[in-house]
């Protein structure tokens, strides 16, 4: 079975009481990951992949879903400032719509506006370097993304 877009609104009903969740922010070089614990209340940053060729990225997604045992997935959705769908929005639903065979857990598209601009402003004010910055900069908003999401889960 493959998996299918929900709303936010539907997550506690589409997936086990207590499992964790694997936020996405798809770059077009990297993908930057994180994870909630299984009560669903914090994103920690897992790891940036790099990426390779689609058939790659999503043997090694599947792998961290079931080593990690995610119940679903919060996958950022880049839309513009004022909110319309540009390229990047329809290269992240044509990656969903690839990795959906493949996966057995439910999506949600979340809203990731300025998450990568909010973060970097975060590391520029621990005075992290360029290259540090370079290095934990996806899978930080990843978690920012994952973040957002879970705080709207709490406020259901």
């Amino acid at each position: 079975m493959a998996s299918k877009i929900i709303e936010i609104t539907d997550l506690k009903s589409q997936t086990p009481h207590y499992c964790r969740l694997l936020g996405l922010d798809l770059g077009s070089k990297t993908i930057g990951l994180a994870v909630s614990d299984a009560m669903q209340t914090i994103a920690t940053p897992l790891e940036t992949i790099r990426r390779v060729k689609f058939t790659k990225d999503a043997e090694l997604l599947c792998a961290i879903i079931e080593r990690e045992e995610i119940g679903a997935l919060v996958m950022g959705l880049p839309l513009n400032m004022d909110g319309s769908e540009g390229p990047r929005v329809q290269s992240t639903r044509a990656f969903i719509r690839n990795l959906s065979p493949k996966i057995e857990i439910p999506v949600v598209l979340w809203d990731e506006r300025l998450s990568t601009v909010a973060v970097t402003r975060t590391l520029l004010e621990a005075d992290a370097s360029r290259k540090r910055r370079a290095e934990v900069v996806d899978k930080m908003a990843a978690s920012f993304i994952l973040q957002g999401a879970l705080d709207r889960l709490r406020n259901l």
